[in-house]
C-alpha cells in the first residue's frame, strides 16, 4: 500500500477501530461504542476505553486509561501492546494491518472473542492455530527447505504466523514469524499447539531465548503427519519426523515435541507395527525404549530407528535424501521396505 505518514495511518486505523482493538486488544471487549482492557499493554481488566466511534466527546481511536491518566491513539495503542520502540518500527506494523482484509464481526463473533481463553489452554491453543495460514509461499516454507525438508505432503497440521507474541521472561512482548504445529489426540480433536519462532527470513530460527513452545493438553497427544494405518511412526521433534518422511513418504508419523511426552505418547488401537524415530543422547534413548516397550506390552511390534548424527534432521542435512534412505532401508524390516521405499527389496 501508499507509504502514508503518521497522521495518515492515524485516520486509516481509525476507520477500523474495532478491528485494531480485536487484534491488538484481544484480553478487551466491546461495551457499547468503547473497547473496554485493562490497559494499553492488553493486560485484562476495565479501565481504559477506547472509543470506537465518532462521538460529540471526541474521535474514534482515542482511549483513555482511567487508572493510570495514560492517552493516545491507535498508533499508540500498536507500539505499546507490541512492546515496540522505534515510529518505524509502529508504522510498517500499522501497513502490514491496514494491507489486510477484517471484516466486522457478527453477533456470535463478537460474543467469542469478547472472553479471552486462558493463557496457555487449550481453547487458546485452537484459536492461534486458527489464526495461522497454510504454509506454502511464507518464510516457514523457506525455514523448512533450509533444514533439508522439501517433502511437505500431508503437511495440514502445520501452518504460519507472521507475527506471533513472544513473552521473555523479563521485558516487553515482541513479535516474530513462527511456524505453528496442531496437536491432536487420537480421534483427530486438536488439543494443543506448538510454536517454533523463525527469523524473518526464515533462515533459521529467532533470535530469543526460547524458540519452540507448546500450549494446551500434550499428554499422550501429537503432531500427526500422513493417514493412520497399522504401520506408524512416532519421534519427538516436528523436524525429525518430517526428515523420516522425506525418506519414508508413504510412513504416517506423529511427532510427541518431546522425550518425555515420545515416552508417553497413546497408542491407536489399529496399530501393529511402530518405528520409533530416537534422538541420540541419554534422555532420547531411554524414552524410545519406554515408548517400545509400552508397545511391546500391548501386542504392537516395536522397532527404534537410529540416526548415525544427533537426530534424523541431522542425517538429512549431512547425506541428503537418498543416504537417508540408505541408512532407513538397512533398518525396516525386510516386509516394509517395498511397502515405505517402493523400491525393490
Amino acid at each position: 500500500m501508499a507509504r502514508l505518514d503518521a497522521s495518515d495511518l492515524a485516520q486509516c486505523l481509525c476507520r477500523q477501530a474495532e478491528a485494531v482493538c480485536r487484534h491488538y486488544l484481544g484480553a478487551g471487549r466491546r461495551q457499547g461504542n468503547y473497547w473496554q482492557v485493562g490497559d494499553v499493554r492488553n493486560t485484562p481488566g476495565r479501565s481504559m476505553f477506547v472509543r470506537l466511534k465518532d462521538s460529540p466527546k471526541g474521535p474514534a481511536g482515542k482511549f483513555n486509561d482511567m487508572a493510570t491518566g495514560e492517552h493516545g491513539d491507535l498508533l499508540d495503542v500498536i507500539r505499546e501492546s507490541l512492546g515496540l520502540i522505534d515510529f518505524a518500527d509502529v508504522a510498517e506494523e500499522a501497513r502490514a494491518f491496514l494491507s489486510l482484509r477484517h471484516p466486522e464481526p457478527g453477533p456470535e463473533e463478537h460474543h467469542h472473542r469478547s472472553t479471552p481463553a486462558p493463557s496457555g489452554s487449550t481453547e487458546a491453543a485452537r484459536r492461534l492455530f486458527a489464526m495461522g495460514m497454510p504454509i506454502a509461499g511464507t518464510v516457514a516454507k523457506t525455514y523448512l527447505r533450509k533444514r533439508g525438508i522439501t517433502a511437505l505432503h500431508g503437511t495440514d497440521a502445520l501452518r504460519f504466523h507472521p507475527r506471533c507474541y513472544y513473552r521473555p521472561d523479563d521485558g516487553p512482548s515482541e513479535t516474530w514469524p513462527a511456524l505453528l504445529a496442531r496437536v491432536t489426540d487420537l480421534t483427530g480433536r486438536q488439543t494443543g499447539a506448538h510454536r517454533t519462532w523463525l527469523a524473518p527470513d526464515g533462515s533459521g530460527k529467532a533470535p530469543v531465548d526460547t524458540q519452540r513452545k507448546a500450549m494446551g493438553d500434550l499428554n499422550g497427544h501429537g503432531v500427526r503427519f500422513g493417514i493412520g494405518t497399522d504401520v506408524q511412526a512416532a519421534g519427538e521433534g516436528i523436524e525429525t519426523i518430517l526428515s523420516l518422511r522425506s525418506a519414508l513418504p508413504d510412513l504416517a508419523a506423529v511427532a510427541a515435541l518431546s522425550a518425555a511426552h515420545l515416552g508417553a505418547l497413546a497408542l491407536p488401537d489399529t496399530l501393529r507395527r511402530l518405528y520409533v524415530a530416537r534422538d541420540n543422547g541419554d534422555a532420547g534413548e531411554a524414552m524410545a525404549a519406554m515408548l517400545a516397550a509400552r508397545a511391546e506390552a500391548v501386542g504392537i511390534e516395536a522397532v527404534v530407528l537410529v540416526p548415525t548424527l544427533g537426530d534424523f534432521n541431522d542425517d538429512l542435512m549431512a547425506f541428503g535424501v537418498e543416504g537417508l534412505r540408505a541408512a532407513l532401508r538397512a533398518q525396516l524390516l525386510p516386509q516394509d521396505v517395498a511397502r515405505l521405499m517402493a523400491l525393490a527389496a
